[in-house]
């Protein structure tokens, strides 16, 4: 009879993980050299914006991973981030400072308290709970005009520094290129680290068999709702990086367009693996090329995804995950 021991030692190793490592610092060192290997200032300056709307992604696509939930509404939380922002600056309410740093708590903790009741309903109505929350916000924003001059918008003038730091740095395509490029990287790299968590694995666990999860005695909905607070505050952050970076505030921040955008991308990307979303941004970011060759860029947009959607269920990154597992076997 075989031991444990003899079976331990005969068995085949597994191959390492260090691949995949060393071609996620590859890529972060590549763009973060892309700014000093001649990109022109337009391109830069259409990379931060799909940069931004990769962040965006990435909190929608973090949701539908760890909670099963898709979401319509996370423009809501994109602009919320800038009208709060922009508005206690354009009429000094609060100190500059205390502005940013409510800009990226508010986000979230409206997510955490709509989550609280919003998450207990799956499915479809979820998706329409959520799109009618960024609705109302909308139609709040759009119609107030004592707040950010309703559809009109508004500009946003900034300090010269802030925390220290000279805010020019955020308006320049240059240096916003990689400050936006560097926190896209910190926020693809704590999202993967939360999901190896053992609260990132319970709400894995919730999402698989949520009636189990309860029965063997775990809270399920303070899970659900902090998922939906963190996918919330990473869509806050964009929503920040790009009031700094245009200098405007508008309601279209909000409207369901831009929700719908980013649920786009992160299907073309897919949801699997954290990073998925943001692929399907850089794809999605081909729409301002295809935009100026012809004015039917939203055709191609659809049937890119189509084709993936057919072709590859999980995204762009799940056909890049089994084509690199066949190279490693």
């Amino acid at each position: 009879m075989t031991s444990p021991a003899t079976l331990t030692a005969t068995a085949p190793t597994r191959p390492a993980r260090a691949p995949g490592s060393v071609l996620a610092l590859i890529v972060l060192g590549a763009g973060c050299l892309l700014p000093f290997a001649g990109a022109s200032p337009l391109l830069l300056s259409l990379l931060v914006q799909a940069i931004i709307g990769a962040m965006l992604a990435t909190g929608v696509g973090f949701l539908v991973r760890q909670n099963g939930m898709v979401s319509f509404g996370h423009a809501l939380f994109f602009g919320l981030g800038g009208y709060v922002l922009g508005v206690p600056m354009a009429h000094g309410l609060l100190p500059p400072e205390v502005a940013v740093l409510l800009a990226l708590v508010v986000p979230a903790l409206l997510a955490f308290l709509l989550g609280l009741v919003i998450t207990r309903i799956p499915g479809v109505a979820f998706s329409m709970l959520s799109l009618a929350c960024a609705q109302t916000f909308y139609e709040v924003v759009l119609k107030v005009r004592t707040l950010a001059n309703g559809d009109d918008g508004m500009s946003v003038t900034f300090p010269a520094r802030l925390f220290g730091l000279d805010v020019g740095l955020l308006q320049d395509p240059r240096s916003m290129y990689l400050i936006c490029w560097v926190l896209l990287a910190a926020v693809l790299v704590g999202l993967r680290l939360f999901t190896r968590s053992p609260y990132g694995l319970l709400t894995l666990a919730i999402r698989s068999n949520e009636e189990r999860a309860r029965f063997i005695g775990y809270e399920t909905v303070v899970p659900r709702a902090a998922v939906y607070a963190l996918s919330a505050g990473v869509a806050g952050l964009a929503g920040v990086l790009a009031t700094f970076y245009n200098g405007f505030i508008s309601p279209d921040m909000m409207h369901w367009t831009l929700s719908g955008s980013a649920l786009v991308m992160a299907v073309i990307g897919g949801t699997r693996a954290v990073w998925g979303p943001a692929l399907g941004a850089v794809v999605f970011f081909f729409k301002e090329i295809v935009g100026d060759a012809t004015e039917h860029w939203p055709a191609v947009i659809g049937i890119t995804l189509i084709v993936v959607t057919l072709c590859a269920p999980a995204g762009l990154s799940g056909l890049l995950a089994r084509l690199f597992a066949r190279r490693a076997a």
